[in-house]
C-alpha cells in the first residue's frame, strides 16, 4: 500500500511538471505571437499613411498639371 502511494504520489508530480511546462510554453508563445501581431499591426498602420501620402501627393501633382494647362 505504501509503494503503491509513494508511486502514485511520483506519476503525479512528474505529470504536474509537465503540465506547467507545457502551460509555461503556451503563455510564453502566446506573448511571443500577441508582440507579433502588435509589430504587424504598426507595420500595416505606417503603410497605409505612406499610401495615403502618396495618393495625396498625386492629386496635389494632377491639380498644379490641370492649372498649369489653362
Amino acid at each position: 500500500m505504501i509503494r503503491l502511494a509513494a508511486l502514485m504520489m511520483l506519476v503525479v508530480s512528474t505529470a504536474g511538471c509537465g503540465l506547467a511546462e507545457t502551460v509555461g510554453s503556451a503563455a510564453t508563445e502566446a506573448t511571443a505571437k500577441a508582440q507579433e501581431l502588435k509589430q504587424a499591426k504598426a507595420t500595416e498602420a505606417r503603410a497605409q499613411s505612406e499610401l495615403d501620402a502618396a495618393a495625396r501627393a498625386a492629386a496635389d501633382q494632377r491639380q498644379e498639371a490641370e492649372k498649369a494647362s489653362q
